[in-house]
């Protein structure tokens, strides 16, 4: 197949977001077989030779720069310029991030393929993306959006735990903008793909006769290696790009309310906060005992063999965490939320259990001290972690998965 793959969303490197992790990966599996275009947009930290790298995995690579950010001088002008990409907003049915990252250069070169038959497919890695597409397009080729996850979902989430950093201007969003976003583009797109059956369910909810694929994420099992010494104590990790709203929220609950409670039981309990990008309020948490913020690391996987357990006490978001499957391929025990095991048959009854879940201080506090306390349950989490791993959630069987939406009317 000709394939030309559109990501807003720079994918080199792939540590530096879940988003960008699934575009590499799926570009690196379908690039062996077929020939993909890559159109993407750089950034102010994209550097020259990040972008000759990912040139290695593509047959040609577009990149273009993302339009500035608006540059109003003073607080009236700001106000002005609010309101009225609010008013545009709500009039097209589309989200600002949307509508501020649309390159009219981009948009010229997807119409140029589509009239011009240089494309089989197209694909949109994350539904930002969709705006690219024109309904007649399907006509000619098949369009595929990998939506990664739910915008309205996750926006929804982070009103209902109190986790919008602007929850107005969210409220009104999600009833004036993002339902109406999601229904409107799914009716241009061929094939639709979500990363789990919750996504799937969410975008029934607005279009019930879509068929939607769930293809989940997968793990690259070189760099996360299995580990084969349990280091023990009292050590705990979390993981991800720490300049994300729900990133942010999982690491100060866990800080503020759930680690002084271990420490009354093991005083020396550390918890470390691993991930590019630390915000402000993510720094500040160094200053509780114990909090260690490293900002970004060279290899996620040696700080996770060191570790005893790796909580991810995700409170909202939608999609399947590549910070989860990453742990228990590493061979690190799990102790994660319903949010951050989503997707994942990891506690379903005579079956191996392969994580533990918790959802509030006193559950959290439990599953960690259990297994503090037992290695054992430590060993088998692992073992159980990875096999699970390894027959479902690698790139290779994610890849396979799309390719075969891909071909469906190519």
């Amino acid at each position: 197949m000709r394939i030309l793959m559109l990501s807003s969303t720079f994918p080199y490197p792939p540590s530096r977001g879940g988003t960008e992790i699934r575009t590499f990966n799926l570009l690196r599996y379908l690039q062996y077989n077929h020939d993909v275009t890559l159109i993407t947009q750089n950034n102010k930290e994209t550097t020259l030779a990040e972008i000759e790298e990912l040139r290695k995995y593509v047959g040609e690579l577009i990149v273009l720069p993302l339009p500035p950010q608006p540059q109003e001088k003073n607080a009236i002008a700001r106000l002005f310029g609010k309101t009225a990409r609010f008013l545009e907003s709500v009039l097209k049915a589309t989200p600002p991030n949307v509508l501020h990252r649309y390159s009219p250069e981009i948009q010229a070169c997807v119409d140029e393929y589509v009239r011009a038959g240089k494309c089989d497919v197209i694909t949109c890695e994350h539904s930002v993306n969709e705006i690219y597409i024109k309904p007649e397009y399907r006509h000619s080729v098949n369009t595929v959006v990998d939506v990664h996850s739910s915008v309205y979902g996750w926006i929804r989430d982070h009103l209902e735990m109190g986790a919008a950093q602007n929850a107005l201007r969210d409220r009104l969003y999600l009833s004036l903008v993002l339902k109406r976003y999601e229904r409107r583009y799914c009716n241009k797109f061929s094939n639709i793909v979500v990363t789990t059956e919750d996504d799937r369910q969410e975008f029934l909810k607005l279009r019930p006769e879509l068929e939607i694929k769930v293809i989940p994420n997968g793990v690259d099992l070189e760099l996360f290696p299995y580990r084969h010494q349990d280091p023990g104590g009292h050590k705990l990790i979390f993981v991800g790009a720490m300049d994300a709203s729900h990133n942010i929220d999982a690491a100060r609950f866990f800080a503020v309310e759930v680690l002084p409670k271990l420490q009354t039981q093991y005083p020396d309990t550390t918890f470390s906060i691993v991930g590019a990008r630390p915000t402000p309020e993510v720094l500040e948490l160094n200053n509780l005992p114990g909090v260690i913020v490293t900002g970004r690391v060279a290899s996620m996987s040696e700080y996770l063999h060191q570790s005893t357990v790796c909580v991810v006490p995700l409170r909202t978001g939608f999609g399947i965490k590549n910070k989860t499957l990453e742990a228990m391929a590493a061979g690190v025990p799990v102790v994660a939320s319903d949010r951050g095991l989503e997707g994942l048959a990891v506690d379903i009854a005579n079956q191996p259990l392969c994580a533990l879940r918790a959802n509030t201080p006193a559950e959290y506090v439990t599953a960690i001290s259990q297994l503090f306390d037992h290695p054992q349950l430590r060993s088998e989490l692992s073992d159980h972690g990875r096999q699970l791993v390894e027959a479902e959630f690698t790139w290779d069987i994610a890849g396979k998965r799309y390719e075969q939406v891909l071909l469906q009317q190519s």
